[in-house]
């Protein structure tokens, strides 16, 4: 018997790829992990603007559990790497009307505001939310913690229980028809039809599966980790390091290799790295594209259609609103209308759904000069099918700006000390994200689960792939889901090497 060590190459150092990279040590490969940028955590990253400091990409922080199981599983104290606390408001939206409604992240708060604001019956919203922990607590968990594409998994995980939880209304009515049916309240079915956009969605297409997120957030809770969303990355990385996984920055994969139907290790920087197994944590679109050449696959993948993707502005205020907190939603209107022009005309909507993320709410002079706000200010927008122009994101700005003035009664450009962008052809250029898609597919239509890329390869032995372009899907939670569900099977197919060699 030969004992060496296995190894393990991870392209790309996301969120998903430090996740894996840390499973895999912690099962005893030797993992090392090439990333093309300078930093570990891929869309999330932050800077610092004359004293403002802005978080680059994600802005929520929920389910801090996966992050508490990573450290438990490596052994390591979580509180000398990361800290965070829960925020008692998950987001405040304000609506055109002028009604604004705090969402409160505890059921029965939550209701009674609904029902004071709005007039919405309270049974229905505290029915709504069970029915969310339910589905969550069956179907959902299937989709989030096994593999959709291997029947060994689909026999152990308790699938027709979950099924048979599951109502026709989640499978085949859209999220909107879902909500249409449970609330009487315009306002309402609103608010709750924003969570399709979590995952890059269109609420009018997605399915009714997607009523499982509020679950995450009114019951669960929403939470501020401390320093922003930086330090969850920075948190895995230092783990990651202590576990002794080395990383190899500005430092491109080219290629990888494989001979005889397994992989053998890739190429960067002109040299061949061999390893046992790897792990792309890059899209998994450009991975067939670029790094194994495969065109008729990069084709398949492109049958689907792409998330949505986002235009930011970065914001230094040189004011204070007390009647903003760290999460707010400035609702279109018209919301069929906006997600029309998104995902079929593909172009920006001209009274867009306006997300603002303060993060100086919660650290006050961290993260902003006094008296002074942070504003990470987005809108949600196509992917990028190359009809963005320079001008469109003046004429964005003025819509953007023209709401907010509007529903907060100031005039918000005088406030503007600092400004920097992101917009969709940068996220493809700083992220390899295919088109700008923040979260790889959409789920807009009723299969997207099924259809999403597995996580690991049918023609190549020892490959396996993780991240938001691949199952079960982007965001945080999902990502590091995406690594537990390939470690899990790594351990398994492991086992057939033993036989095989």
């Amino acid at each position: 018997m030969n004992h060496h060590q296995s190894t393990a190459i991870i392209i790309g150092a996301g969120i998903a790829g430090i996740a894996s990279a840390i499973r895999l040590a912690v099962q005893g490969f030797a993992v090392k992990v090439f990333e093309k940028n300078s930093y570990a955590g891929g869309k999330i990253n932050s800077f610092e603007k004359e004293g403002y400091c802005f978080d680059g990409g994600p802005s929520l922080f929920t389910q801090p559990q996966l992050i508490e199981e990573l450290f438990a599983l490596a052994g390591e104290p979580i509180q000398h790497y990361f800290n965070y606390k829960p925020v008692p408001i998950a987001c405040t939206y304000f609506y055109e009307d002028g009604v604004v409604i705090k969402g409160y992240t505890n059921a029965d708060k939550l209701a009674e505001e609904l029902y004071n604001k709005v007039g919405e019956d309270k049974t229905a919203v505290k029915r709504y939310l069970q029915r969310s922990k339910q589905l969550y607590e069956t179907t959902g968990s299937i989709f989030l913690n096994y593999s959709l594409h291997k029947m060994s998994t689909l026999w152990k995980a308790p699938v027709a229980k979950a099924l048979m939880n599951t109502k026709p209304v989640h499978l085949f009515a859209s999220l909107n028809a879902f909500n249409q049916y449970s609330f009487k309240q315009a306002h309402t079915i609103q608010l709750f039809n924003r969570y399709a956009t979590y995952n890059g969605s269109n609420p009018y297409q997605a399915p009714g599966m997607l009523s499982v997120i509020p679950h995450l957030e009114y019951n669960e809770g929403v939470f501020y980790p401390k320093g922003g969303m930086i330090s969850i990355a920075n948190a895995l990385y230092r783990l990651a390091v202590k576990k002794g996984v080395q990383f190899y920055f500005n430092m491109p994969v080219e290629q990888i290799i494989h001979k005889a139907n397994k992989v053998t290790g890739v190429m960067a920087n002109n040299e061949k790295y061999l390893a046992d197994i790897v792990v792309s944590n890059m899209d998994v679109y450009f991975t067939y594209k670029r790094l194994l050449r495969n065109e008729q696959k990069a084709a398949h993948i492109l049958r689907q259609e792409r998330s949505s993707s986002a235009f930011i502005f970065y914001w230094g205020i040189n004011k204070t609103f007390p009647q903003l907190g760290l999460h707010n939603i400035f609702f279109s209107k018209n919301y069929k209308e906006e997600f029309d022009h998104i995902f079929k005309l593909k172009q920006l909507y001209n009274d867009p759904t306006v997300y603002i993320n303060i993060t100086s709410k919660c650290e006050p002079d961290l993260q902003a000069p006094p008296d002074k706000e942070n504003w990470f200010v987005m809108v949600n927008a196509p992917a990028n099918v190359g009809q963005y122009e320079s001008a469109m994101q003046q004429q964005l700005k003025k819509h953007i700006l023209s709401k907010l003035s509007s529903l907060l009664q100031t005039a918000i450009e005088p406030l503007i000390e600092v400004e920097a962008t992101l917009n969709p052809v940068m996220i493809e250029e700083h992220t390899a994200s295919y088109m700008g898609a923040l979260y790889g597919t959409s789920s807009n239509s009723r299969m997207a689960a099924f259809l999403r890329h597995p996580n690991f390869s049918n023609q190549l032995k020892g490959l396996y792939f993780v991240g938001g372009s691949v199952h079960p899907g982007g965001g945080i939670p999902l990502c590091l889901r995406s690594a537990k569900i390939m470690s899990e099977m790594v351990k398994n197919d492991k086992r057939g090497w033993k036989y095989a060699h």
